[in-house]
């Protein structure tokens, strides 16, 4: 199945026609709030997508399906490269109405490479009467320039495990600080990266905290109770954001474009889930992702979410989409199954083809090294999955001379964290989960029943101990270039770190 910008339109109409409506508060002329503050996300060297949402109070969920209501009113951003806003531009004034939420988003042109910017919103329930945000910030790109910049990359941000239920190891958070949000998020902040970069299961539409997410509403409520927590809005006032989405939210775990949610052994669909469950669709995972993060443009409506930036001179990341495009999961493996589409293989090779930085980094929403499970189907690591495409892509990068020195995979999606070396020399970083409660034990490579039960793949680290955190990988200008991969745990500490130089 395939997916375009240009069928958003229809998209937009099917989500608001046919799904519960987005919640609203008191209509008067008090102020908006801004509950999920403010972010700037998809930035280049001359461009950043900003966005809010005007909100009706200040505080984050606390009831089931209550959401954070919304409020009708008006903002524009202002930004410039002074902190005191001198000489700084505006964009034209955004209302924030049911139809998307309350979101204000605007794409800001014209920017300088490798400067640091400062904007804020000003909002109000008219154009006459408004109030200012907090200043936030964010450093473009520096193209092809040498410069050092640094990328901080999670995964598994599972609210109902942290503040509810707890997971398969560790409890839910107990802490003092808990409506504070992830301590992980204020670990990011202390090391001060450049960049923050989510790569899929950011929320969990199909955890059960507040029930499974099925409708338009509920979707967006996830997205509300996530990014209305402190530390998110207190970390993105001060870097840019970069997302990918993976299952949870696009539909629901191991999700792929026209599979229902699975029933549980011995209970029929029709008891299990009467008429919704093929809910959230296909259709509505892709339109809310877009509606709820700076991705794309939003006067674009041919955008697609696979991209690739050059952040400097030695270094050029790529995001690509793992849900949009794919097979059905149950297909046979095969040259005729995909995860990313035709369409956006080939832009991948060409595109890796086309680039001369030093350091080329692949940010995959999955992982395509691993070793996983041998249960599963969900990526090219899994061996009744996508595992064809995964080997093929592997041979095209041999054959086209792509080694160790200078291609590497980051991934999200799997819950613990490693560094992994393919057959074939590729290395692999997964990220694992950010939040405790949604940390796995992982799997080794040799594990009988796994995807490499003959130890094909090598692990050069692995945490013995179940361990949430994040990494943060920094590129530097040299010489030589280097680049250098740290895995920390949610509070800060250093767990493993390797740096990897540029041949030129």
């Amino acid at each position: 199945m395939k997916y375009s910008g240009s069928t958003l339109a229809p998209l937009l109409l099917l989500a608001l026609s046919s799904f519960a409506p987005a919640q609203e508060g008191a209509r008067d002329n008090s102020p908006p709030g801004l509950a999920q503050g403010i972010m700037a996300g998809e930035v280049t060297a001359t461009t950043a997508i900003l966005q809010s949402r005007l909100t009706s109070t200040a505080g984050n969920v606390n009831e089931k399906w209550s959401g954070i209501p919304g409020r009708r009113g008006f903002a524009q951003f202002e930004y410039g490269a002074s902190p005191n806003f001198q000489g700084s531009l505006r964009t034209g004034w955004l209302e924030a109405h049911p139809g998307r939420d309350y979101i204000v988003k605007a794409t800001v042109s014209g920017l300088l490479p490798a400067t640091r910017y400062y904007y804020r919103l000003h909002y109000g329930p008219d154009k006459t009467k408004t109030l200012v945000s907090q200043t936030a910030t964010f450093r473009t790109l520096a193209g092809r320039s040498a410069a050092t910049y640094s990328f901080a990359v999670v995964t598994g941000m599972n609210y109902s495990f942290f503040h509810h239920q707890g997971g398969p190891i560790y409890p839910a958070y107990r802490g003092p600080d808990k409506h504070l949000g992830y301590p992980g998020l204020a670990s990011i902040r202390k090391l001060k990266p450049d960049f923050f970069v989510g790569t899929g299961d950011n929320v969990y539409y199909d955890h059960p905290a507040l029930g499974r997410a099925e409708t338009l509403h509920q979707m967006r409520m996830k997205h509300q109770e996530q990014y209305s927590q402190p530390r998110f809005i207190e970390l993105f006032r001060e870097v840019a954001t970069y997302w990918e989405k993976d299952d949870h939210d696009y539909r629901f775990n191991d999700s792929d474009p026209v599979n229902p949610f699975p029933v549980p052994g011995g209970v029929s669909r029709e008891t299990a889930y009467p008429e919704s469950g093929s809910q959230p669709s296909h259709e509505l995972g892709v339109y809310v992702f877009r509606e709820q993060l700076p991705v794309t443009d939003p006067l674009d409506k041919d955008a697609v979410t696979y991209r690739t930036h050059r952040v400097s001179r030695d270094l050029q990341v790529w995001f690509v989409e793992g849900r949009d495009y794919r097979s059905p999961n149950d297909m046979p493996d095969g040259p005729g199954k995909s995860i990313w589409g035709e369409r956006q293989k080939a832009w991948l090779k060409q595109t890796l083809m086309e680039s001369d930085a030093a350091f080329k980094i692949l940010i995959s929403p999955t992982p395509m090294v691993g070793p996983d499970s041998g249960n599963k189907r969900d990526s090219h690591v899994n061996l009744r999955g996508f595992r064809h495409e995964g080997d093929e892509f592997f041979r095209w990068l041999a054959a086209n001379g792509f080694d160790k020195k200078s291609f590497y995979i980051v991934c999200g999606d799997r819950h613990w964290q490693y560094h992994a070396v393919h057959p074939s020399g590729i290395e692999e970083f997964s990220v694992g989960a950010l939040v405790a409660a949604n940390v796995f034990a992982g799997v080794k490579p040799g594990t009988k029943n796994s995807t490499d039960p003959k130890g094909l793949i090598k692990h050069l680290h692995f945490n013995e101990t179940p361990t949430a955190g994040f990494l943060i990988f920094t590129v530097k200008p040299g010489p030589p270039p280097a680049a250098v991969f740290d895995f920390h745990d949610k509070w800060g500490k250093l767990l493993y770190s390797v740096t990897r130089q540029a041949t030129r």
